[in-house]
């Protein structure tokens, strides 16, 4: 079974994607876009390690609450053979796939094991962030140039008219703060 260094988990959370979603976020990084909101994934020796069995157990240990999954970072397509296995079972077992990346769909479609994985995806929004081209309007994404690719006929550019951006805080147990969505929060 692969497995995928990842820096955190939001077991349900309806601010990275349609629906209630399980969302990793992995670790590591070699774009390192300026301006980029999760410098802390850069470090690809950051994080812990997960088998993809122990994150698909518990994503079936949600209780049937989650629509999919959502995987951004970091960078997922640099740790594609694990991505490619997670996302196979997800799509296996009747989840929806929503990923992010600093590549251009384009670039990902000339290499056949990033390419395998788009054939498991719903949603793809990609392309780096861009401190220039800093941009709140649209759901989820934080800059002009970065664009949705709908794979597959689950979501579409529709589906989108109704979603808001949104912030998430939770408090921990111990009193750690983790925010997590898109939004201009200084205004």
């Amino acid at each position: 079974m692969k497995e995928l260094r990842i820096n955190r988990i939001v077991r349900q959370t309806r601010t990275e994607g349609f629906g209630n979603r399980y969302c990793i976020w992995v670790q590591g990084c070699s774009i390192r876009c300026k301006g980029c909101a999760n410098r802390e994934m850069w470090d690809e020796t950051g994080g812990e390690i997960y088998s993809v069995a122990s994150l698909i157990e518990d994503m079936e240990q949600q209780g049937g609450q989650i629509e999919g999954i959502t995987v951004l970072g970091g960078e997922p397509f640099e740790q594609s053979g694990g991505l490619l296995e997670l996302v196979k079972c997800c799509k296996e077992k009747g989840y929806t796939v929503i990923l992010f990346t600093g590549f251009f769909y384009e670039q990902l479609l000339k290499q056949p094991e990033k390419r395998e994985i788009l054939s498991y995806t719903d949603l793809l929004i990609d392309g780096p962030y861009m401190e220039d081209k800093r941009d709140f309007t649209r759901p989820w994404v934080g800059s002009s140039n970065q664009k949705y690719i709908f794979l597959s006929e689950r979501y579409s550019e529709k589906d989108l008219k109704e979603i808001k951006n949104k912030l998430e805080i939770r408090i921990s147990k111990e009193g750690g703060v983790w925010v997590n969505g898109m939004g201009n929060i200084n205004k």
